[in-house]
């Protein structure tokens, strides 16, 4: 039987090609060019499988184009890369890698919480600027986080992950908002107490936003959110750009109605708003939350496991359309020997 041919749209490890060349012919992306619409949709002419990250998108024009494509693997948690509806209408298993980057992505937002609210990249600035002359008592003061209120947005894994950090490591008090409440014997080891959207923005010393990106969380973070938030609040956002209005909380940087935020991804990406620029009181980083070689190794493993689980006839560890799977549409797309 003739092998089937993938596309690797992105550099990625190479002991993860290699065994992905054991089962396919793959073709790579050593340069790691990013792949335009119309170029991602003629790479994929005759490939049957893609391993993707969030730059690819995958929407009904490219899966027209390749009606032969029938796994793309995406070697991220978050999908929004993915017009899942259409994958499923046309029988494409798509796949993510979720739980695999869960304790790092949440040490990360940790991080940039605490940089924020101890104001380190406005001091490091300060410093490599060259003036640092003395010390003074209320040289980049910012506020506590043991002991303070840590409000979560979206309480997944990755938020459950940040709370147990706040309240068992810093002895923080956790509120959250989620479209679900946890059920109780997860509340309970943390202390977590629900509540609405807007309580969440009043009460919250340190908002963390790890909500996944959809239509409906588009700004969820607009101009009117951030004016429920206390002036000494942080905002963090390790989620998704697009979940916070980037050009409103600017402002609200400048004009001091909110201390300090922390941003590891941005609405539009790699493209930054350029009024984020401006502003002294932000961390920014360019979406290295899940950056620890294990970690993106694991997540590497975890698509090509899914590729290739798909592609030669297993269930897939991790799918995000499973009626595909249950519904036997990706066999009917299986090439006859």
């Amino acid at each position: 039987m003739k092998r089937a041919t993938v596309l690797v749209a992105r550099a990625v490890f190479p002991e993860v090609l290699a065994r992905l060349s054991q089962h396919f012919e793959v073709e790579a992306n050593p340069d790691d060019t990013i792949f335009g619409k119309p170029a991602l949709a003629a790479r994929l002419a005759g490939k049957a499988g893609a391993f993707t990250t969030g730059s690819e998108r995958i929407d009904a024009e490219v899966l027209d184009a390749n009606p032969q494509l029938r796994v793309v693997a995406n070697m991220a948690v978050g999908y929004n890369n993915f017009d899942v509806a259409a994958c499923t209408a046309r029988g494409v298993l798509a796949t993510n890698t979720p739980d695999v980057l869960t304790e790092t992505t949440a040490d990360f937002g940790f991080a940039l919480m605490m940089a924020a609210a101890r104001r380190m990249a406005e001091s490091e600035h300060f410093l490599r600027r060259g003036e640092w002359t003395k010390w003074s008592y209320d040289m980049f003061t910012g506020s506590d986080v043991h002991g303070a209120t840590l409000g979560i947005l979206g309480m997944g894994r990755i938020g459950q992950a940040l709370a147990r950090r706040g309240a068992l490591g810093f002895g923080m008090k956790v509120i959250y908002h989620n479209r679900s409440r946890l059920a109780p014997e997860q509340e309970a080891p943390i202390g977590a107490r629900y509540v609405d959207k807007a309580a969440l923005l009043r009460e919250a010393d340190h908002l963390v936003l790890v909500l996944p990106y959809s239509a409906a969380s588009h700004h969820a973070i607009g101009a009117a959110e951030l004016a429920l938030m206390k002036p000494t609040a942080t905002l963090t956002n390790v989620a998704r750009g697009g979940i916070v209005d980037d050009a409103a909380l600017a402002v609200a940087l400048r004009e001091r109605r909110i201390a300090a935020a922390a941003l590891d991804v941005f609405e539009g990406e790699p493209k930054v708003h350029p009024d984020l620029l401006t502003v002294p009181n932000i961390v920014l980083t360019p979406h290295i939350a899940s950056a620890t070689v294990a970690t993106r190794r694991r997540m590497a493993d975890l698509a090509a496991d899914n590729l290739i689980t798909a592609l030669t006839g297993g269930r897939p560890p991790t799918p995000i359309n499973p009626e595909v799977l249950r519904e036997g549409r990706l066999a009917e797309k299986t090439p006859r020997a």
